[in-house]
């Protein structure tokens, strides 16, 4: 048999206990025998842990993450950089003796961030740490510089419509998980632009920071106006929203040169792992 992923949900079995699971119409098995069945791997699984953990392993994923990050280095899709990254991954799984390790053509967006750049005018000069959020359209050449408004949440940009108008809006939203705080991301510039804001900067996804920006994709809506949008980091959030708080106004100048272009060729790399039992099998 072939695994090309595999992955037990064990926490899922205890609810389920004694429930059918049908194969197909003539074939039943209960989550007990396949619980059964999975704790019979428990010295198999011991030894991959112990091997990964004490063994010749210990190691091996943060030193290969390493080389690997050290090496390629940021691989945004469409990049020269994800080319490079193809090819060390594709040499890797045949060198690791991986079978049937291929390439199959795929096209990519392709987004370049460009230069940017962002710096507080008001109240004091600050240089702003930022990263364009992906498929982030650019200022105009001269870049944007206007008012901002803090706000912590969609509700209170939505009650406070008025006072965003022509604004740059800068979401500093608290970090409740990443699932549920990464709305702000892939959403902000689209409420923001709903309200009628030139442009606006999210306060990082992340739970800690050393000022800096953490980015990541986010998506344009049809029928509402594209505006430039970027990560900044937690600390630049936070002291904008304290300035806020005080009724300090701020003004901020920034400028993007990002760019969309045509998707561009590229690769999913596949291998396999065939086992000794039904090797026919995937």
């Amino acid at each position: 048999m072939k695994y090309v992923f595999l992955i037990f949900f064990m926490n899922l079995l205890p609810q389920n206990a004694g429930k059918s699971l049908r194969r197909d119409d003539s074939y039943t098995k209960t989550f007990q025998d396949i619980k059964n069945e999975i704790a019979g791997y428990t010295d198999i699984a011991k030894a991959i842990i112990d091997l990964a953990v004490y063994g010749k392993a210990q190691n091996r994923s943060y030193e290969r993450l390493a080389v690997f990050t050290d090496t390629i280095g940021p691989r945004l899709s469409g990049s020269e950089n994800l080319d490079l990254a193809i090819k060390y991954m594709f040499s890797a799984l045949q060198e690791d003796g991986l079978e049937n390790v291929h390439l199959e053509p795929v096209k990519v967006p392709h987004w370049e961030r460009g230069e940017e750049f962002a710096m507080m005018l008001e109240p004091r000069n600050h240089s702003i740490a930022i990263l364009g959020l992906g498929s982030s359209v650019a200022t105009p050449p001269e870049g944007i510089t206007a008012e901002v408004i803090v706000v912590t949440s969609f509700d209170e940009l939505h009650k406070r419509a008025q006072e965003a108008k022509g604004k740059i809006v800068v979401y500093n939203e608290p970090f409740i998980n990443y699932g549920e705080t990464a709305q702000y991301r892939s959403q902000g510039a689209v409420e923001a632009a709903k309200v009628g804001a030139v442009a606006s900067l999210i306060r990082s996804i992340a739970s800690f920071s050393i000022h800096s920006p953490h980015t990541g994709w986010q998506n344009y809506q049809p029928d509402v106006p594209r505006i430039p949008t970027a990560c900044i980091s937690v600390e630049d959030a936070e002291m904008m929203s304290r300035m806020s708080s005080r009724g300090t106004k701020i003004v901020v100048h920034l400028k993007m040169g990002a760019k969309t272009y045509p998707d561009s060729p590229s690769f999913n790399i596949v291998a396999e792992i065939v086992g000794s039992k039904y090797p026919e099998q995937v």
